[in-house]
Formats: structure tokens, C-alpha cells, sequence
């Protein structure tokens, strides 16, 4: 079975940095082209404005809020106008923040709810009806019609107290990318995600800046011993959404170096 995905038209949100943007640039350099969605417009423009050349047949960008439903419709509408369809839908836009269990003014669930997972759930709805439409248009009658990665956390499965929100979102999202899988496996899409820990993210980078002693406190409590590069993450995602995954629905692919084998309890998990 083929890794590739040249040819094929992506929907990635939470492009503007860190995970999603290393997955707009590596589907990129893989022949498939992206419709880039994030709410911060400046650094879509900062990152893409050059490179978004439809007539080239690449990459876009679409900046708005997909917390709400009619911009969710104008992102489709957007890419379909791009690139008269969708093959494939990255939900890469999440959120991390600290959470007060006995505080029910800074718990943040219902914030993270809503960010990690109602976001993800609404444009998985209507992508996979457009992906369904799509199919009904084609002649072809086997094979994959299209593919779905979420992205999600170890969190999901750790108990933190201030990661409370995150932990809950997390494991929502898990819950969600099985139960879609089953949901639209009938009409052969493909839902899967990649739950992982400690990534060299922007953010992350600033808080190692801040507190060297962070680094050695993950590594040392990760048995490859090292924190995993966003591009690790992209390459993996891409084997979700290509054929060498055909037959694989509803799975929850982890990424972090060992460290859940291990479980120590207290180990930062982002």
C-alpha cells in the first residue's frame, strides 16, 4: 500500500503554528494541496501569504472562529471553491489551559469542551456529509471515500488535577474519533487520531526558555529520552490519512516516547 498523498485536497485547522502548521508544511512537500484554517489571521498571513497561491493548486488559508457553526459552513465552502473538494480533515486546533478542580470560575472545562472537541464534532459533521456527496458524484464504488485525524493528548488518559480541562477534552476527543469511525464507516470514511505528549512546539519552547529544568524533568521521565519534533507528529498523520492505513478506523495512535508505559503520575503532558 502507497504512503502518499499527492494529489489530495486537506483541510488543516490550527495551521498558524506549532503540530497543524508542521502538517500544512509536510502535506505540502508530499504533492497534496491545503486549505489552512485558524482564527489568527496575522499569522496565516505571516506564514502562508506568500506560498497561498490557488492558480498553483497548493495551498490557501481561511482565518475565523470555528466555534461558530456559519463560519465552519464558510470554511467549507472556502476550500470546495479552492479546490472543488475535501479528501481529508485534520483537526489540529486545540487549546491547553491550567484548570482549578474546586473552582468552578477557573476550571475551564466548558472553555475546552467547546474548543477541543464541539469544534472538531461540528466540521467533522460537515465535512464528512460533503466527503458523502462527494462519493455519490463518483463512479468508483470501492475504497476509501475520505479520511479524518483528530488530534488529541496522553492527557486523555493520566489524571492531573490542573490539567483537569484538558484531561476531559482530551478523552472527549477519543471518544468522539471512535464513535464516528463507527459512524461513518458505512459510507467508507476513515476516523483516527494521534494522541501525544511533549512536542517542540513554540509553546513549549518558551517555557523551556523560562524553566530549563523542564526539559530534563520530561526527558527523564520519557524512555526515548527526548522530546518528540512536530514533525514526527505530521508523519504520522499523514500514514493515518493514506492508503498504508486502509483499514484502520476508530484508533487512537500514541506518541510519546514511552512515557504512558511508564505512567509517572506527575510529568508534564504537553
Amino acid at each position: 500500500m502507497s504512503f502518499s498523498i499527492e494529489g489530495k485536497t486537506a483541510i488543516v485547522t490550527g495551521a498558524a503554528n506549532g503540530v497543524g502548521l508542521a502538517i500544512v508544511r509536510h502535506f505540502e512537500s508530499q504533492g497534496a494541496r491545503v486549505m489552512c484554517a485558524d482564527i489568527d489571521e496575522a499569522s496565516l498571513i505571516e506564514q502562508y501569504g506568500e506560498a497561498a497561491n490557488v492558480d498553483d493548486g497548493h495551498i490557501a488559508y481561511f482565518a475565523g472562529d470555528l466555534r461558530e457553526k456559519l463560519t465552519i459552513a464558510n470554511l467549507l465552502s472556502a476550500t470546495i471553491d479552492a479546490f472543488e473538494g475535501v479528501d481529508i480533515l485534520i483537526n489540529a486546533s486545540r487549546q491547553v489551559a491550567m484548570s482549578d478542580p474546586l473552582c468552578v470560575e477557573e476550571d475551564n472545562v466548558a472553555h475546552l469542551i467547546e474548543q477541543n472537541l464541539m469544534t472538531s464534532l461540528r466540521l467533522t459533521q460537515q465535512v464528512a456529509k460533503w466527503m458523502i456527496k462527494q462519493s455519490e458524484k463518483s463512479s468508483e464504488d470501492e475504497g476509501i471515500v475520505g479520511s479524518i485525524v483528530n488530534l488529541s493528548s496522553i492527557a486523555a488518559r493520566r489524571s492531573q488535577p490542573e490539567l483537569l480541562a484538558f484531561s476531559v477534552s482530551s478523552a472527549a476527543v477519543d471518544q468522539l474519533t471512535r464513535s464516528m469511525a463507527v459512524a461513518l464507516a458505512p459510507n467508507r470514511i476513515r476516523v483516527n487520531a494521534v494522541a501525544f505528549g511533549s512536542v517542540m512546539s513554540a509553546s513549549l519552547q518558551g517555557m523551556l526558555a523560562e524553566n530549563p529544568d523542564y526539559r530534563n524533568e520530561i526527558i527523564s521521565k520519557t524512555p526515548l529520552g527526548r522530546v518528540a519534533q512536530a514533525s514526527e507528529i505530521a508523519e504520522t498523520v499523514q500514514y493515518l490519512v493514506s492508503e498504508a492505513s486502509g483499514f484502520m478506523t476508530g484508533q487512537i495512535l500514541t506518541l510519546d516516547g514511552g512515557r504512558t508505559l511508564v505512567d509517572p503520575v506527575h510529568a508534564p503532558t504537553h
